[in-house]
């Protein structure tokens, strides 16, 4: 067995473990770390078959945004809301009848199938005429994509500040702040 099975069986079994443990986790930030484990590995899986750039794009876009997204959206929220969320198990037996039919369907075709094994070849650079791509022809949709982003970042950092310190009633003061007013200034309450 090769270097390249090797890596393939242990990243397989690294993806199957830390994806089993992301479903039945019942806290969410476990859940969280164990989809991070979960997409590397499949992104150890392209760069085993020399497609860099979807690798690195899987790692930037889905464990390095995404994931963090999520983490940010977990600390963000109060967390009084999390305290009162109860997970529990439904619906098991129909999920598990369904999972198992999909199985065997997948062992079946796996089983069936002829398949035809060619040598791979040697790992071509895929990414200058790429890079090229990017920094000419599609310059203005690359930067108006990554500007697009920011503004969604931006606006959902201000969401959760909003609904963290909603606006005081019209009857208040405005030296008033979210935890009551403020008597440091002046002669106290009016």
């Amino acid at each position: 067995m090769d270097l390249f099975a090797v890596a393939f069986y242990v990243f397989a079994i690294l993806i199957i473990g830390s994806a089993a443990i992301m479903v039945f986790s019942r806290n969410i930030v476990h859940s969280a770390f164990a989809l991070m484990f979960t997409l590397a590995g499949v992104a150890v899986f392209y760069a085993l078959l020399y497609a860099g750039f979807v690798a690195v794009t899987q790692l930037l876009v889905y464990v390095g945004g995404i994931l963090v997204l999520i983490l940010f959206g977990v600390m963000l929220t109060t967390r009084g809301y999390f305290e009162k969320v109860r997970t529990r198990t439904v619906n098991l037996v129909p999920s598990t009848i369904f999972a198992a039919i999909i199985g065997l369907m997948l062992i079946a075709v796996y089983v069936t199938t002829e398949w035809t094994l060619m040598p791979l070849e040697d790992g071509e650079v895929t990414l200058t005429g790429l890079g090229e791509l990017l920094l000419t022809d599609f310059m203005l949709p690359f930067q108006v994509a990554g500007v697009l982003l920011l503004l969604c970042i931006i606006g959902a950092v201000l969401m959760a500040a909003r609904t963290r310190h909603p606006h005081p009633p019209a009857g208040k003061s405005s030296q008033e702040g979210p935890g009551g007013p403020s008597y440091g200034e002046g002669t106290g309450r009016s």
